[in-house]
Order: C-alpha cells, then structure tokens, then sequence
C-alpha cells in the first residue's frame, strides 16, 4: 500500500479507517486519518489517528494502554477508506465497552484457537504436573488411543445418552485430538482449512 495512492482530498487532507478485529472480525471503532497518522501507524504498529477534536495525532491506548496492534491494512476499491484489521489489548470504547457500538468481542469458537496455543505452550514448555504434557511423554500411539476412547463415548452419549453427557464427551473428543495434532506439528486450523477446500455452496 502506497499512501500517495489513497485519496486523502476529498475529506479535506482526512480518510475514514474501520477497524476490526483480526481474530472475531467484529467492526471495533470508526476513526479518521490524515498522511502522517497512517504513516505513525505503519511505522509502530499501533492504530494511530489524527484526533478532530484534539488537532493532533493520537494514538488509541496512549493513556488507557488499550492500544490496536495492527495485523493488515486494506484499502478500498475508491482508495478513500481504510479497513484495518487490529488485535485490541482491552475495550476499545472509552465506555469500557469493547467496541463502540456496545458490542461484547468475543465468539466462543475462537475458544478453539485459545486453546490450541495453550496446547502448543505445554508441548514446548511440558510443566510437570500438567496433565497434557502427560500425554505428550506416553507418546503419539497413546494419545491416538485416547482420542479413539473418547470418540466412542462421544458416539455412546449420542445414541443411548443424554444430551449434556454428548457434550461432555465431544469436547473430551475436540480436547484429545488438538493435542494428537500439535504432536505431529498441525493445528486445528490445518482442519479448518481442509475442511473449507472440501466445501462448495
């Protein structure tokens, strides 16, 4: 991204930049940019803004410590707006909220990505006493048999059990096979994305 390509004449020297977040792709907040923001922005990596009512640059989290570390910037197709993608560190809204529309940032699917690095500390890290890292040193076979266990509970719970043991037992299921994957060096991501090549509408 080139900043002399973007169209920063017609709102007067400013372009608008949405920012979302990289993991949840929820919208976090609206802001305004002139040339030197952008290029604070690109420069440290923190959102930064040219701040209308202060007449200065400001970068967000630079009194609350809530910065916006930027992950992409993407330019629209009228190079006139901005879309960038962040990892925030807290609220984003001087609210306390976490967007500026009130709206809480989370999605319990991204659970699963927490927990894969979790997974991936201990197998580089192994803590005693941990009960992953147990299944780490018994080996790649034991960690297959435990994933096949708890496929066949899961598979008891669904056809002669109860709803919430089902449950149970496949997050059992998801848990084993996180770890059995990170030993052979993949990530549930490798699934995901096996699983979107696979799909057609």
């Amino acid at each position: 991204m080139k900043i002399m390509d973007l169209d920063f004449d017609k709102m007067g020297g400013l372009i608008p930049a949405i920012v979302q977040d990289a993991n949840t792709n929820k919208v976090l907040m609206l802001g305004y940019m002139n040339r030197e923001a952008l290029e604070m922005t690109n420069k440290t990596g923190k959102v930064t803004f040219y701040s209308r009512t202060k007449k200065r640059l400001w970068t967000k989290g630079e009194e609350s410590g809530n910065f916006l570390h930027v992950v992409d910037i993407l330019v629209d197709c009228d190079k006139d707006t901005l879309l960038i993608k962040a990892k925030p560190v807290g609220p984003v809204c001087h609210t306390g909220s976490d967007t500026c529309w009130d709206e809480k940032n989370e999605e319990d699917i991204m659970f699963l990505k927490y927990l894969q690095d979790f997974i991936c500390t201990r197998y580089k890290e192994m803590p005693e006493g941990s009960y992953t890292t147990s299944l780490f040193k018994k080996g790649v076979n034991r960690m297959a048999q435990k994933v096949g266990e708890e496929a066949v509970e899961t598979v008891i719970e669904a056809t002669n059990g109860t709803d919430d043991r089902l449950i149970y037992e496949a997050s059992d299921l998801i848990y084993h096979l996180i770890v059995l994957l990170t030993s052979k060096g993949y990530r549930i991501e490798d699934l995901a994305r096996e699983l979107k090549s696979r799909h057609k509408e």
